[in-house]
């Protein structure tokens, strides 16, 4: 058996997706679908079982959660970077992700869980090593918190533990995160029903909509995931990104080409954003590709196209 929690989500029901079509339906997925909206991420799928995240996490406090479980993937989490409850940011990021840890290292299964390239805040050196992370927000503590947990532990481990630091992820089945989407789902909506994709303008040396990102295809990072799953005694934490920082003024124009219409509007960067943005991503893989990852990337525009393609 598999676990996949966040399994309904954008990135777990896309990982589930791939295990079924390597074969795999004894899964577990845990999630919370008190939002409706992510069942339909399952509805395509094949599990053998579901537990709500609170039942879940319940179990591994009461030491009854009775599972075998060939590996875990962890991608239950609020990734809501702009909420303001650090409580309860804690409690679903690192609460949950402790008790799960501390379950897997009891049983010597191999975890797999999604950090954050929040981590590095405006950091402009992104080498997964301590000196470089800065959080900006409450969200990228939390995950910073569990990495460094982790890190405390790593010696002793006896088991693999892989903490893969997503930086920005894009692809189908991410239509419930709302404000959280990704750029590409974000801006489409504006193309199809106004004509527009509306960009920041310039800021911080940046011109107007060139601030850049890593955009990873989750397809890769569903690779990413499967391998640290199958490769031995893995034992860090990596980056899950290209290493190859594109524009958003690339997606805009990008989605413009694949749908035949529309134009680009620059609006005002937001003043409570300033200092408060990154501007820059661009993962450094070198770690990544010396632990054995060696598959090509997709480029931004194929990956563009194979989700509207889906979609």
């Amino acid at each position: 058996m598999f676990i996949v929690t966040g399994g309904a989500g954008f990135v777990g029901s896309n990982l589930v997706r791939a295990l079924n079509r390597s074969g795999h339906t004894d899964i577990l997925v845990v999630d919370n679908l008190s939002g409706v909206g992510k069942a339909r991420n399952l509805a395509d799928l094949v599990i053998s079982d579901y537990l709500d995240k609170r039942e879940f996490r319940a179990r591994l406090d009461a030491g009854t959660l009775d599972v075998r479980a060939e590996a875990v993937f962890h991608n239950g989490a609020c990734s809501d970077t702009m909420e303001s409850d650090g409580r309860y940011m804690m409690e679903n990021n690192f609460g949950d992700s402790k008790a799960l840890l501390h379950w897997c290292l009891a049983r010597h299964t191999p975890l797999v869980y999604a950090s954050s390239a929040a981590t590095y805040g405006t950091s402009a050196d992104f080498e997964p090593v301590p000196r470089n992370e800065r959080p900006l927000n409450v969200y990228g503590y939390s995950k910073l918190a569990f990495d460094q947990h982790v890190r405390s532990l790593l010696p002793a481990i006896q088991s693999p533990v892989v903490g893969l630091r997503y930086f920005n992820v894009f692809g189908p089945r991410e239509g419930h995160k709302g404000r959280m989407m990704s750029v590409l789902h974000q801006l489409l909506p504006q193309l199809k029903e106004q004509g527009v994709c509306r960009l920041f303008a310039g800021t911080e040396g940046y011109g107007d909509g060139e601030q850049r990102r890593d955009f990873i295809f989750v397809d890769d990072i569903v690779a990413i995931n499967l391998h640290f799953a199958g490769a031995g005694m893995a034992k860090d934490i990596f980056n899950a990104g290209t290493g190859r920082a594109r524009s958003f003024n690339d997606i805009a124009r990008t989605l413009i080409r694949l749908l035949g219409q529309g134009r680009i509007e620059y609006i005002p960067f937001p003043d409570a954003l300033r200092g408060n943005y990154q501007s820059f991503t661009q993962a450094d893989v070198r770690s990544l590709r010396g632990a054995g990852f060696t598959a090509p990337f997709t480029e931004l525009e194929a990956g563009i196209e194979a989700t509207l393609a889906e979609l």
